[in-house]
């Protein structure tokens, strides 16, 4: 008898005991302020940081607007942001190597060039926009590639996007584009919409918001070429990018937490801007970027985007390949390493 009473209460001590581990497990899996929970709000806190951000007067800066507000406003999620806004990469690119900036908005190939001339002190962090490149025309004789052949283009960006964009489709269309056309260099792109707007010139290379611009100006200039289109009519595996955003690199190592939470942020800005027109044009006609009125119309061809992650590496090398494949000087003279990329 009392074996028999042994051997039941070891059985019931053993279900108790299984079940007190099943509901310790349950617990913590469910309550609200366990354990699992204050690991996951540990995850997701950082330290803010403060950063000096700098953006060209176009579609890399109209995706910060939201952003830049915010920031103003006090309603960022914890760090502190200073925007400058400059017309060229030129003004940016020497504040950002002497440590004066933390963060730029650059031509995606310059990316690369800083990246290499810095020996890898330069990050990239977000592609910020696709294709906006166009050939303009203030007549009717360009009707393709082919046609630029023997024409006098204006064009800012040297040694950035646009110039070897433009030089890349030349050459892959048979024209050689030191020798086939002649290049009018300007500082900046307002430059070329002016020397469109005077008559000195009838055909511009310009990204959007300034094709809006001078056709807002110049009556009967017209887009000729979309030069996205004339890309992919390459079917070269890769996608036109005319857009990065980068970031010095001791800035994030420092806390790549609040670099995370400024892409989230920013992503966000984006993200409002493309689903908010009228109201992304009147804050991009406040902080003078461009005209309230011209970025309205302009903003649906701005293909303003942040890529990150995943997606960053997906869209960006693939271009920097066949830049680098037609110019190794297009992206410093060789192709940047994976610590190029923040991902």
């Amino acid at each position: 008898m009392k074996k028999k009473l042994d051997r039941i209460f070891s059985l019931c001590l053993t279900l108790a005991l299984v079940f007190s581990l099943a509901a310790c497990g349950q617990k913590a899996e469910e309550t609200p302020d366990g354990t699992q929970d204050d690991q996951q709000t540990e995850q997701e806190e950082f330290t803010p940081a403060s950063y000096s951000i700098a953006a060209l007067k176009g579609p890399t800066a109209m995706g910060l607007v939201k952003l830049m507000k915010d920031s103003e406003n006090g309603e960022t999620s914890g760090n502190d942001y200073t925007f400058t806004l400059a017309g060229s990469a030129d003004e940016v690119t020497p504040a950002l190597i002497k440590g004066e900036l933390d963060m730029a908005c650059v031509p995606a190939n310059l990316a690369a060039v800083l990246y290499n001339k810095t020996e890898g002190e330069i990050e990239v962090l977000a592609v910020n926009t696709l294709g906006v490149l166009y050939i303009v025309e203030n007549g009717e004789s360009v009707q393709s590639i082919a046609d630029l052949k023997g024409q006098t283009i204006v064009a800012a960006g040297k040694g950035s996007t646009p110039e070897y964009v433009l030089r890349y489709l030349l050459t892959q269309n048979g024209i050689d584009p030191d020798n086939d056309v002649t290049i009018d260099r300007k500082s900046e792109h307002s430059e070329c919409v002016a020397a469109l707007a005077s008559g000195q010139a009838t055909i511009a290379l310009l990204p959007q918001p300034f094709v809006t611009v001078a056709q807002s100006k110049i009556e009967g200039l017209r887009m000729a070429l979309d030069l996205t289109k004339e890309w992919d009519a390459l079917d070269n595996g890769s996608s036109l990018i005319t857009g990065v955003i980068v970031a010095r690199r001791e800035v994030v190592e420092e806390d790549p937490a609040a670099v995370n939470e400024f892409l989230k942020e920013y992503a966000a800005s984006v993200e409002w801007v493309n689903a908010n027109t009228a109201d992304a044009a009147a804050l991009i006609g406040e902080y003078g970027i461009v005209d309230a009125a011209v970025a309205e119309k302009a903003l649906p061809y701005c293909n303003i985007v942040c890529l990150t992650g995943a997606d960053l590496l997906e869209a960006l090398p693939g271009y920097l390949e066949v830049l680098y494949n037609a110019d190794p000087a297009a992206v410093g003279g060789e192709m940047p390493d994976n610590s190029f990329y923040f991902a």
